[in-house]
């Protein structure tokens, strides 16, 4: 077996991995609110969670072409096997850290930082795709604050429209209606975060020769599918706290509110082929919901340490990856 071949599946086996990992990290996203309302039980919506996650990964792929080419040219990268595989490794270990101390960090800003830097060790700036580079970045940046100003206006509209309901009876109805936002917001996380291993993969193909175009084949999209699903089913319980417990003391009607946003804005985001963070998009709804609620009962200070991951996230995973390349470049 040859040295390329061994190392494209070596990359394979990698973003696999990654999209696992990232399931089980971000299972919170789409999860969290319903179990702290208790309208899911943790397992069932687990179940919920990883089904929907499978059937949205399996719908779209333009989010993945996206990372496959609007990053770096794979058409042209230096020493791409390497960098790809320096950007995963890097993504991985900064995605494990933070699962490990309950962080609710960006996936998404892991692999896209991870990219840039693995990239720029092998070929200077120049290696960067800058109109391309800087929209994943500005719907990185955007995407958080328009979340947070949705789910502002939502709850508020559901203020108004709700004032004068019975609170017990309108919060069981809503427990109803959240399984149903769940299933959304869960099948709107697939269709975004499973196709940035699509795109990884899809790089790697072009990068050693296997394919001459940006398409994602179905096999591609089946295996990462699968991965993130499975991934899903693991749950990720430090997260789904921070994300559930620790922002807000959520109700049914503020779940709603914070998933229907999530839900619009990542989905707003995978139509027009942008990868956007999923953790950081629900997090700010969440933030959004709460401070039309009540903006005392806000825990700020998780909020704080979740901007500081949240800016954090691309340079130190790009400098992770830059040090993992210059590793991997000493035994390849």
């Amino acid at each position: 077996m040859d040295t390329v071949l061994i190392l494209t599946l070596l990359i394979v086996a990698a973003a696999l991995a990654f999209d696992f990992i990232n399931g089980f990290h971000d299972t919170a996203n789409a999860i969290a609110t319903s179990v702290s309302t208790k309208a899911l039980k943790p397992r069932h919506a687990i179940i919920l969670a990883a089904g929907m996650n499978f059937v949205g990964a399996m719908t779209f792929t333009g989010v993945a072409k996206t990372i496959t080419k609007d990053i770096v040219d794979p058409f042209t990268l230096q020493n791409g096997t390497t960098v790809i595989l320096a950007a995963l490794l890097a993504a991985i270990a900064w995605n494990l850290i933070t699962w490990y101390y309950g962080i609710p960090s960006s996936s998404s800003h892991a692999l896209i930082g991870s990219i840039a830097g693995a990239a720029i060790a092998a070929a200077g700036f120049s290696a960067l795709n800058y109109s391309g580079f800087i929209k994943i970045i500005q719907a990185l940046l955007f995407s958080p604050i328009l979340a947070f100003v949705i789910g502002f206006i939502i709850y508020s509209i559901f203020k108004v429209v709700f004032k004068n309901s019975n609170l017990a009876k309108t919060n069981r109805n809503f427990r109803f209606i959240q399984i149903a936002t769940a299933a959304l917001q869960s099948f709107t996380h697939g269709t975004n975060d499973a196709q940035k291993a699509m795109g990884i993969i899809t790089m790697a193909l072009i990068v050693n020769n296997y394919q001459t175009s940006d398409d994602i084949q179905t096999w591609v999209q089946f295996s990462c599918a699968l991965a993130m699903g499975l991934g899903t089913s693991i749950g990720g319980w430090k997260i789904i706290k921070t994300v559930g417990g620790k922002i807000m003391k959520i109700r049914p009607v503020n779940g709603v509110a914070a998933d229907l946003t999530g839900a619009a804005v990542i989905f707003g985001a995978t139509a027009i082929h942008l990868p956007v963070s999923t953790t950081h998009v629900i997090s700010s709804s969440i933030l959004g919901v709460g401070s039309a609620h009540r903006l005392r009962g806000v825990k700020w200070g998780t909020a704080q340490r979740m901007l500081i991951t949240w800016v954090i996230t691309l340079p130190i995973s790009a400098s992770l990856a830059a040090v993992i390349y210059y590793l991997l470049n000493l035994f390849f």
